[in-house]
């Protein structure tokens, strides 16, 4: 994984992760809401018009994984039927996590 965007113990990254399956009115955004801040991370969980969710999160990298491997988990509200991922420098642009 080398070459990646604010990966090393100490860094800090933004992950953009798009997440299909049965993910919108099940609660799912409130759930990865719930994660996210347990995990000490900032971002947004959005709807979109095409049915998937949209996660953005930052923070330290080694969080952001973990809330990766959550949202590929089993223990999802609804049902994740695939998790595609982009990960870059953060912005800095977000206070808490907040469901949209």
């Amino acid at each position: 994984m080398s070459g990646t965007p604010g990966e090393g113990a100490g860094g800090d990254a933004r992950l953009t992760a798009w997440v299909r399956g049965r993910v919108q009115g099940v609660g799912f955004r409130w759930w990865v809401r719930s994660r996210a801040l347990e995990l000490g991370l900032t971002g947004t969980a959005t709807n979109l018009a095409d049915g998937r969710v949209e996660v953005v999160a930052e923070g330290p990298r080694g969080r952001c994984d973990q809330l990766l491997v959550l949202l590929r988990g089993d223990d999802t509200p609804g049902r994740v039927l695939g998790v595609v991922e982009r990960w870059g420098k953060p912005r800095g642009s977000y206070s808490g996590f907040s469901e949209r």
